[in-house]
């Protein structure tokens, strides 16, 4: 019994090898994975760089400024001219005797 399968075997062999014509198509297989993610694109370029704005507006006018500090004394004045000369004096009376 040991040799039962060994010869089994060989004759479902022969068997299957008589049979020489083609069979039916089998089923589709199936479907392939799906394929690895293409790289990265370069950086596209700097843009250009923007117009120059327009100029801002006046700003407001500033505060009125501290006053000055007073100024120096004055010089002493020239001195004034001489006066004109007196009246001539009322003549003297007599003295008493």
């Amino acid at each position: 019994m040991k040799y039962s399968s060994l010869i089994a075997a060989s004759l479902m062999a022969l068997a299957l090898s008589a049979c020489s014509g083609a069979g039916p198509a089998g089923p589709p297989g199936p479907t392939g994975n799906t394929g690895n993610t293409g790289n990265t694109g370069s950086t596209g370029t700097t843009g250009a760089t923007g117009d120059t704005g327009s100029a801002g507006t006046t700003g407001n006018t500033g505060a009125t400024g501290n006053a000055g500090n007073t100024g120096n004394t004055g010089a002493t004045g020239a001195t004034g001219a001489t006066g004109d000369t007196g009246n001539t004096g009322a003549p003297g009376g007599t003295p008493p005797r």
